[in-house]
């Protein structure tokens, strides 16, 4: 035993005002947070069309199955060790028990970066989003920036409350989201589908999913797939709170990942038959366009197949359901960022004072350093007028989506190194399952590193996005490092704690 691991013992008690609420939330409730986070309706407007016009065409869809496969498996250990560690800081905590102290603060600081950045995507989205919506249907004209930080207000109010309560809210905009994605879905496949019918095997067979190979459109595909499941991981973050947590969190892994991969794949199946598979690349293509540019308006592909099979009443209700899974989403990965400054403070990690609570159980203190970081970041866009769709949402969910697929590689390791320490037995639980994890996860890092130019908008001049791996730009190689450079930051800090004062409540943490 490693002094890492010999210094690790259960937390001590805590004051009241340093504790989140306790049974707050059941299974549907961390399910509710998790799809938000998913925002299903943005992954079909914006990922989707971009995937089967660059990426492998009518196999999309099987591309995001294969990616809810790999993530499937990920789960199997993170169930597991979800069973011997309760903590808000989730990925910390696991790494931190596996594969020591210092580890754990990096990957820390790497969680923290990935929900940051996810959220300050949503936010350029939801702003870029909002402002010609709000302009064309009601005749408000208003800048993106105002709708962001209109958001940005609310969710700083909600999240202030009571975690439940988010809850609740995220309840009704993601059932709403998922009943119309599934009502287009049963009107395409009820009606036979399109001029080419229902072709099942164009969209799953192995062979079509991976053609073209994984340096080519399959690669392509594969990578926005695994780019729309970001925020599947956050179930264990709401353990603390959870009723029940060494049952709910395992259930809810596992119910949320399922639940994502069965919407995005059947929903994009609906989607390419009901245009038609033969030719799906260039209806796509022609649907998307603006001004003879394909993929101008990606939202215009779903919208169009619901006008057609259910009713230009749902094209309309969906454009709004946009806005709606957006501000969803930003609700839950600001409660995932808030619990991580929370945690980290907690461990004294980052200052003592985040780990505040108010009188209903919510982490105000990190709440407010999570709203003060997005809101600074928000600004700094707005003085040096970047784009908030161009650049804040491409930039940050890229460099996000990277993050966490790094993040969730180092638990998986945690997980064998733990569970071989323990001298547990379970083969495929705790080292065949985590392996498999580690090699699919780690060849979907490699595909969003090689694809980060499609991804983030960040090629260098000349390169040919579709044809050249990587290729990046100056501000795309920064993206792309930007996790590997923080989880070393992380483990140095991680390093300096472990030789002061508050080792041992850096310890206590990850236990």
């Amino acid at each position: 035993m490693t002094a890492d691991q010999g210094a690790l013992r259960p937390p001590p008690d805590l004051a009241d005002d340093e504790k989140l609420a306790r049974n707050r939330l059941g299974v549907i409730g961390i399910v509710f947070f998790v799809v938000a986070a998913a925002a299903p309706l943005v992954g079909m407007t914006g990922a989707v069309p971009v995937a089967i016009v660059l990426g492998n065409g009518a196999a999309a869809p099987g591309a995001y199955l294969a990616a809810g496969v790999v993530l499937l498996i990920f789960s199997v250990g993170y169930a597991a060790m979800s069973h011997r560690v309760t903590n808000t800081g989730a990925f910390f905590a696991y790494v931190g028990r596996g594969l020591g102290i210092v580890p754990g603060v990096g990957s820390a600081f790497v969680s923290l970066l990935t929900y940051l950045g996810i959220q300050l995507a949503v936010y350029g989205f939801f702003g870029g989003v909002a402002a010609p919506q709000f302009d064309a249907e009601l005749g408000i004209d208003l800048a993106w920036w105002v709708w962001a930080l209109f958001a940005w207000a609310i969710v700083t109010a909600l999240s202030a409350l009571q975690v439940d309560i988010g809850a609740k809210l995220l309840g009704v905009l993601m059932l709403l989201e998922v009943l119309s994605l599934l009502l287009v879905a049963v009107a395409v496949l009820f009606q036979g589908g399109g001029p080419d019918g229902l072709d099942f095997a164009a969209s799953f067979a192995p062979s079509n999913i991976f053609a073209g190979g994984l340096a080519g459109s399959a690669g392509i595909a594969l990578a926005f797939a695994f780019a729309s499941y970001i925020g599947f991981e956050a179930t264990a973050i709401y353990a603390e709170e959870t009723k029940d947590p060494k049952r709910n969190v395992p259930i809810a892994t596992y119910a949320a990942v399922s639940l994502i991969a069965i919407l995005f794949a059947l929903t994009s199946w609906a989607v390419v038959s009901g245009v038609g598979s033969d030719d799906v690349v260039n209806q796509v293509a022609t649907i998307s366009a603006v001004e003879g540019t394909p993929l101008a308006d990606p939202a215009a592909v779903l919208f169009s197949v619901a006008d057609e099979y259910v009713g230009s009443w749902l094209a309309e209700l969906m454009s709004w359901l946009v806005l709606s899974s957006l501000f969803a989403g930003l609700l839950a990965f600001q409660n995932s960022a808030a619990r991580y400054f929370f945690s980290m403070g907690r461990a004294g990690v980052l200052p003592r004072a985040l780990d505040r609570v108010n009188g209903r159980g919510a982490p105000i203190a990190a709440t407010l350093a999570t709203s003060v970081v997005t809101g600074a970041v928000i600004l700094l866009f707005i003085v040096t007028d970047r784009d908030p769709i161009l650049h804040m949402f491409y930039w940050f969910s890229g460099m996000a989506v990277l993050a966490i697929l790094l993040v969730e590689i180092l638990v998986s390791l945690a997980v064998i190194v733990y569970f071989r320490r323990e001298g547990d037995r379970r083969v495929w639980n705790t080292v065949i399952a985590p392996v498999l994890a580690i090699v699919g996860l780690g060849l979907g890092a490699y595909l969003i590193m090689a694809r980060f130019g499609l991804l983030a908008g960040t090629v260098a001049e000349g390169v040919d996005p579709t044809t050249q791996s990587f290729g990046l730009s100056g501000t795309g190689w920064t993206l792309v490092l930007a996790p590997f450079v923080i989880f070393v930051v992380g483990m140095v800090v991680g390093q300096l704690r472990r030789s002061e004062e508050n080792e041992d409540a850096v310890a206590d943490f990850v236990s």
